[in-house]
């Protein structure tokens, strides 16, 4: 049986506005789940997934990650957390000025010295592993072009070779497939799926396409208003069931 690897227990999110985010979330993750996280915009799919890696604080409960109180993390913790913890984002977040192969190797600079990173200073084993990676992404051809020159795909293809270089035991992804289009978003969907497959990676993605969530997730979940409305696998996404989830 596999063992968990993520512990979410009562969290709560209020912004300073007033705006409650989320309202006493529940879950708990097994290694190796490919989980889908649905619900409209505004439901708190986001800061479900930025509170799990302290990018948010929040207002109360628990969130334990491999044997750690994420929320009471501090310092030198929230760094193994976030070394730990790959970010995928729907705008990419590269560095649009510098090549694909270094944007990949930033991925590796929670592991180096303030010194080394700010000089770029990565070991030949990490450019080594970062071009297979890009190998894997079918972006060997790309490596030393400039981000900015490449296809959002291949852009956000660059965005999960950056997270694999972390040799994250979770990746957490944003809305990743938001700004693309349908063929180019089920490619995306198709890396992200198959690389955390085959290295073992849990992964937690938010998105808006139930048919995408029912064609690559183990598990769904759906928050609808900043509450868990439905949890479970794809076949149990009845219409009435995604209904509960999307109602106004």
């Amino acid at each position: 049986m596999a063992s968990s690897i993520l512990e979410i227990r009562n969290l709560r999110k209020v912004y300073t506005d007033g705006t409650s985010a989320l309202q006493g979330i529940d879950l708990q993750v097994q290694q190796g789940e490919f989980i889908a996280v649905i619900g409209p915009s505004g439901a708190g799919k986001s800061t479900l997934l930025r509170c799990i890696n302290r990018l948010v604080q929040p207002s109360e409960g628990t969130v334990m990650f491999n044997g750690m109180d994420t929320t009471k993390a501090s310092g030198g913790q929230i760094r193994k957390l976030r070394r730990e913890v790959g970010m995928i984002f729907q705008s990419f977040n590269l560095i649009e000025r510098v090549t694909v192969l270094r944007n990949v190797l930033h991925g590796r600079l929670g592991y180096m010295s303030s010194f080394s990173g700010a000089l770029g200073l990565f070991s030949k084993r990490d450019i080594e592993e970062a071009m297979h990676i890009l190998h894997r992404l079918g972006l060997h051809d790309q490596m030393y072009k400039r981000a900015d020159e490449l296809s959002g795909g291949q852009q956000q293809r660059v965005g999960i070779a950056r997270a694999l270089s972390q040799q994250p035991l979770l990746i957490l992804a944003d809305e990743p497939i938001a700004s693309l289009d349908p063929v180019t978003s089920e490619s995306i969907m198709k890396h992200l799926h198959t690389v955390c497959r085959e290295d073992g990676i849990t992964c937690l993605v938010n998105l808006h396409q139930v048919d995408v969530a029912k064609k690559f997730a183990t598990r769904i979940i759906g928050i609808h208003k900043g509450s868990v409305v439905f949890d479970g696998p794809p076949e149990q996404l009845t219409d009435e069931a995604a209904e509960r989830v999307y109602r106004k």
